[in-house]
Formats: structure tokens, sequence, C-alpha cells
């Protein structure tokens, strides 16, 4: 339809896009838990290691993120958390770690002790919090099959996570970048702003546009 309305930037832009991965997808069919969601994928993974990402986390970084965390689990052959410091009683609204630091990482890296989903402010083991980036072993299918629902009546994957701890080391990582909670109303309009002002094809005039708004 594009090739036969003449629009052929659109179409280089819909064939580069077709033409970079394969996709398989699995559709969870009910809302029962980021845990379980990870789960429904275990026939497609199958032995492997994996990543997790959470689309609503949207991370601005001149090194992907992924490929941050990617050089850690090569190191450590061992699932990996992305996670920022987060102060005060916004950390309520993050999963939690308890975890002391490596040696040597310079205050990046972090031996997971344990998990702890939102936590109040006062019982928040420290002020790392979890974002949604993880490399993850398949070994966390095992124990996310064995997790019971937890809040809300949902199969957390923090929960299945703290199971994994109990057989293998976890690590995490503080990554690089400018991270937006597009999930969130205010997150989202600040990423559309952020992205489209680097644009070449619209950051200019779109920039002279703010300028002339009157707030």
């Amino acid at each position: 339809m594009l090739e036969e309305k003449g629009k052929h930037d659109l179409l280089k832009i819909v064939r580069q896009i077709s033409d970079m991965i394969y996709v398989s997808y699995v559709r969870q069919k009910e809302a029962l838990g980021l845990g379980h969601a990870v789960l429904t994928a275990r026939e497609l993974i199958g032995d492997e290691p994996f990543a997790t990402l959470l689309a609503d986390d949207v991370i601005d970084a001149k090194v992907p993120v992924l490929k941050q965390m990617m050089k850690v689990f090569e190191e450590k052959q061992c699932s990996v958390i992305a996670t920022q410091i987060v102060e005060g009683p916004a950390i309520s609204s993050y999963g939690v770690l308890k975890a002391k630091p490596v040696a040597g990482s310079g205050g990046k890296l972090f031996e997971v002790l344990d998990l702890v989903e939102k936590p109040k402010l006062a019982d928040a083991p420290s002020n790392l919090a979890v974002i949604g980036r993880y490399i993850l072993t398949p070994t966390v299918f095992e124990t996310l099959a064995n997790t019971k629902p937890g809040a809300g009546g949902e199969l957390q994957l923090t929960d299945g996570l703290r199971g994994l701890l109990r057989r293998e080391k976890i690590y995490a990582y503080v990554y690089e970048g400018r991270r937006f909670d597009a999930g969130d109303k205010l997150g989202f309009l600040k990423a559309t702003v952020d992205f489209a002002l680097k644009r070449k094809d619209l950051g200019g005039e779109f920039r002279e546009y703010l300028k002339g708004l009157k707030l």
C-alpha cells in the first residue's frame, strides 16, 4: 500500500524494522503477574539465559542498558538485575534490593542478598531500586513454577527471584542512562518530549515551538 501511494520514505522505515529480527510471541491470556508472564515463555526459550525488558521503563543511554548488563553476565555467568538509586519515599514504588557491593566495581555492581517488593521507606533494605531490565538464567522458570501467588493474588517475579537466590547468585548493576517511567502519564510525556528534541528531522522545529509557549 505504501509503495502504491509512493510513500517510499515510510516504506523504507517499515522494511528496516521488519528486517532487524525474527519475532515469536506467546500471549499471556490473563493478567496473573509479571512472574506468570515470564513463565509463559518457558517453552519458547528453553534451557537458555534470556533477557526480560519491561517496556514502560524507557531508558536513554549511549550504550544500551542491556548491552551494559551483558558484559556483567559474560563475566559472572549469573542472573543480572538493573538497578538505580532512589532516595526518599519514592523507594516504596519499587522492588528494593538488599545487597553488598562488589569490590573493585566502583559502586556499580552489587551481589543481591534479598529482594523486597514495594516496602515502606522505614523498611526498605537499601536505596537500590529494581528497574525493568533483567538477564536471567533458565533456572528461574523452575523457581517460578514452584512459587505461590503473592501480592494481589499474582505470581510475582520478585518472589521467583528470591527462590532463585537460594540456588544461584544474582547481581545488580547500576546502569548508566536516563530512565523515564512511561507507565506514568507525566513520565510518558517527558519521554516523548526528550526523544522528540533529539530527532534530526523534528528537534529544531519542536524546540522553537516549545520556546514560543506561554508557560
